[in-house]
């Protein structure tokens, strides 16, 4: 059986997002955009099954980049299973961070069907359940079904887990764009290198996951994103 993948676009926006430079160690400075991989994982908090994966496409940039520089309290400890407790006060560390803020973006991205021979996966963690969505796959499995749930999902605004802009406290607001060309909104105006951006993690290996990378050129206001198998994506 041949598939077709569908591509679907979403609008979100935001008061705050940042989009971390791995290479920045101690300071959390922010990408001038939202990453590919950060765009995803909008994708993936609104629906996600074993039998579907995320490539995103194409990211417009809605609203100028703007930054603002903020100090703020962070825990310099992780919680581990050895670990029996965390005295916050002992442990605070308070951060500089330079992030964006008031941004919006039109995120495009393909829905791709995986067979079941294909999965590396074949259960629905229990917390991205639906039961209405269970029921519905019971009988027969096909791609147009995922895109229909996602479909309905993202028109009444539900999600397995709220969306956010690069870290969780930058929670975002999204709504599906069921067609962009009758819903046009202009891009900013502007053209320039952004130099190389974190593309995503490679989890061929899931014990030691690679970052890839890949140059990043903004073309009034859209950046075409090349696909994982390109030479453009350093792995």
């Amino acid at each position: 059986m041949e598939y077709y993948n569908k591509q679907f676009c979403i609008e979100v926006w935001g008061d705050y997002a940042c989009f971390t430079r791995p290479e920045m160690k101690v300071e959390r400075v922010s990408y001038d955009v939202i990453t590919p991989s950060a765009a995803r994982a909008v994708f993936e908090a609104i629906f996600w099954k074993p039998a579907i994966q995320w490539k995103v496409k194409k990211i417009e940039v809605l609203n100028p980049i703007r930054w603002i520089s903020v100090r703020r309290n962070e825990v310099g400890k992780l919680m581990s299973d050895k670990s029996e407790q965390i005295f916050i006060e002992e442990d605070r560390q308070q951060r500089a961070g330079l992030f964006l803020r008031d941004v919006a973006y039109r995120l495009y991205a393909e829905m791709e069907f995986i067979p079941l021979r294909n999965r590396n996966r074949h259960e629905t963690p229990d917390e991205l359940k639906d039961q209405e969505e269970e029921t519905i796959l019971r009988s027969t499995e096909n791609p147009g079904k995922y895109n229909a749930m996602f479909e309905r999902r993202a028109k009444k605004g539900q999600c397995f887990n709220q969306p956010y802009l690069g870290c969780r406290e930058f929670s975002c607001n999204f709504k599906l764009i069921e067609n962009p060309e009758k819903e046009k909104k202009r891009s900013i105006e502007e053209t320039r290198d952004l130099g190389f951006m974190l593309y995503d993690m490679d989890f061929t290996d899931e014990k030691d996951p690679k970052p890839m990378f890949f140059r990043v050129q903004l073309v009034q206001g859209v950046i075409e994103v090349p696909p994982i198998e390109s030479e453009e994506v350093r792995k």
